[in-house]
């Protein structure tokens, strides 16, 4: 098998650890002299330490949820997407285990740390094209538990039923609550 091979999946982006286990290499060591062999023949783009992507259009979302996993797209990022802010960031937000800023090949990626209990709760998130990402309504409420004051632009994009339906995953956040409680009232009163 040709270590390649294992690029014909629909990933754009591969760890070590993924090769490691795809190649059937049983001597790490030699699998690091074949990886370093193909950055320099331009076969793999090297992106981080142990992450690599077939070329240089990988998917940035991807590589996101490589460097920290586990983890999942949310908070502005997927707000700005759905336009419940209109505000545009450069920056790539995700949900982590941690909170971290990272630059790699030009991309900042802002990790925001999340309970366990939270952050492995599969509600609102769906898993699309080798990443996670999470609902309009996930994004809305992991950005309510993760500020105290947020401004939203726009919250018609939210189906409210799947709001309240997603909220428990919090435990129980009484502010949390009660702040989509107050969010709610003022989009139906056409406040927001």
């Amino acid at each position: 098998m040709n270590i390649l091979d294992i690029f014909k999946s629909g990933n754009t982006v591969l760890t070590f650890k993924d090769i490691f286990l795809s190649f059937g290499e049983t001597n790490p060591a030699l699998l690091r002299r074949k990886l370093s062999y193909y950055v320099k023949k331009n076969y793999l783009y090297p992106l981080r330490r142990g992450i690599y992507a077939k070329n240089k259009n990988y998917n940035k979302y991807e590589l996101a949820t490589r460097i920290c996993t586990p983890s999942y797209i949310s908070f502005e990022t997927v707000l700005s997407d759905c336009s419940v802010n209109f505000q545009y960031y450069t920056q790539i937000f995700v949900a982590s285990y941690k909170t971290k800023e990272i630059e790699c090949d030009g991309q900042k990626y802002v990790y925001s740390k999340m309970r366990d209990d939270i952050l492995t709760n599969p509600s609102g998130v769906r898993n699309q094209d080798g990443y996670s990402i999470a609902s309009v309504e996930r994004a809305f409420l992991d950005i309510i538990y993760s500020h105290k004051n947020y401004h939203f632009d726009n919250l018609s994009p939210l189906n409210w039923d799947k709001v309240y339906e997603l909220l428990p995953i919090y435990g129980g956040n009484k502010r949390m609550a009660k702040t989509v409680k107050l969010h709610h009232e003022g989009f139906k009163n056409g406040l927001t």
